[in-house]
């Protein structure tokens, strides 16, 4: 059984300019996992890096409120939202609000810097 804690994955700033804490990803533990899952925050008031990404991505938002935008398209977003990015769709996420934008990322296939270009 593998159980990762949120705590113990050490966080950094992904290429978009999110701060990340990877849970689960096929790489860097000995699981048969086609995906990645990842834990993500965007400062009150800050919006990540826009990028897109050879592969599909979703995003689960967790807490706050945000605006999603997805090649022209922008919507807002709430805990409890589900957002599909297609493959290379140009993304990006606004937190507009004074308190965390927190949500989980999950890309299938798994996350390689390869796979991601950053605008």
């Amino acid at each position: 059984m593998l159980i990762k804690k949120l705590n113990d994955c050490p966080e950094f700033v992904a290429g978009d300019g999110t701060q990340l804490r990877e849970l689960l990803h096929p790489d860097k533990q000995p699981i048969d996992l086609r995906y990645s899952l990842a834990h993500a925050i965007v400062a009150a008031g800050q919006t990540s890096i826009l990028h897109s990404l050879t592969t599909s991505e979703v995003y689960y938002i967790l807490s706050g409120r945000g605006e999603m935008e997805i090649d022209s398209d922008r919507q807002i977003v709430e805990p409890g939202d589900a957002i599909y990015i297609p493959p290379h769709a140009k993304q990006r996420i606004t937190n507009t609000e004074n308190e965390p934008l927190v949500f989980i990322c999950i890309v299938d296939p798994a996350w390689r810097q390869e796979d991601e270009t950053v605008y």
